[in-house]
């Protein structure tokens, strides 16, 4: 399908970006990537009439060692995120998920602050850097604010970022020591969304397409933390999600996956440890 039609606009700077989303007010949208937005309004689902291309915004491209954190710049591709150093040894388990995002096209041209503002349930990176206990910092025109991974996602493609705000910066904290992990998630083909995924650090437990937004497991989480074998606690994946039904796999169906994954992705994380 054919997208309305729409004014594209291009910035070279963080600075640039939000006096044009100041000057287009709600109407406009930040492009990215494109790998999530692009296909959203062919289908007519979303319909910005101003697009701001990120595309040459440099200064949001890096991964950065902060000491006790990780910072990534929110235009870094996924390609670039898989591939740092720095992440496959501090943070592998968020370089693995960023390798495995969607196909080669997809990796190279998306970008982590671009899933993250888009906020799907059913993509890999958000659920997990909220496993992750990531922090976003976010820029508008009253300033800078940094929210926790665990405020951020509010709803189905809803996030706290307010209109004309934008995500510049993902930050990581390093484990204090070395943290058991595994990333696991189900699809018919590689490069489809996950019907059901989850991301494991330490006892950190995320859920990908449970309910409308990226979830923790806390009831895997707590099982976990009082000593629960890996199957008892595994057991638990489902509770407190709200899986829904579509023609990919019906809530039944996408509960049974929580457990399965969640069991595989806690056995994998102890072989680790």
């Amino acid at each position: 399908m054919i997208p309305p039609s729409f004014t594209y606009t291009r910035a070279t700077s963080v600075d640039e970006a939000l006096a044009l989303a100041a000057e287009h007010g709600e109407d406009a949208k930040y492009l990215a990537g494109g790998q999530s937005l692009l296909p959203l309004m062919k289908l007519r689902f979303a319909a910005p009439t101003v697009l701001i291309d990120l595309g040459r915004v440099t200064e949001l491209s890096y991964v950065r060692d902060e000491g006790t954190y990780v910072a990534i710049g929110a235009l870094t591709r996924h390609h670039d995120v898989a591939n740092a150093e720095l992440l496959l040894s501090d943070i592998p388990l968020l370089a693995h998920t960023a390798e495995a995002v969607g196909d080669p096209q997809i990796r190279h041209r998306g970008t982590i602050g671009g899933s993250v503002a888009h906020a799907d349930a059913a993509a890999d990176l958000p659920a997990t850097l909220l496993a992750l206990d990531a922090t976003f910092v976010i820029r508008g025109e009253a300033g800078t604010r940094s929210v926790p991974a665990a405020e951020f996602f509010q709803g189905f493609f809803e996030t706290a970022l307010e209109p004309g705000e934008l995500l510049t910066e993902i930050q990581v904290p390093k484990p204090a020591v070395p943290a058991a992990w595994s990333f696991q998630k189900f699809n018919k083909r590689a490069i489809d969304f996950a019907m059901v995924g989850v991301a494991v650090q330490g006892r950190s437990v995320a859920l990908i397409n449970m309910g409308s937004t990226p979830l923790r497991a806390t009831a895997v989480e707590a099982a976990l933390a009082n000593g629960a074998s890996v199957a008892d606690a595994a057991a638990l994946a489902a509770e407190g999600t709200n899986a829904g039904s579509d023609i990919h796999a019906s809530k039944a169906y996408r509960e049974h996956l929580a457990r399965v994954l969640v069991r595989r992705a806690l056995e994998e994380a102890s072989s680790r440890s």
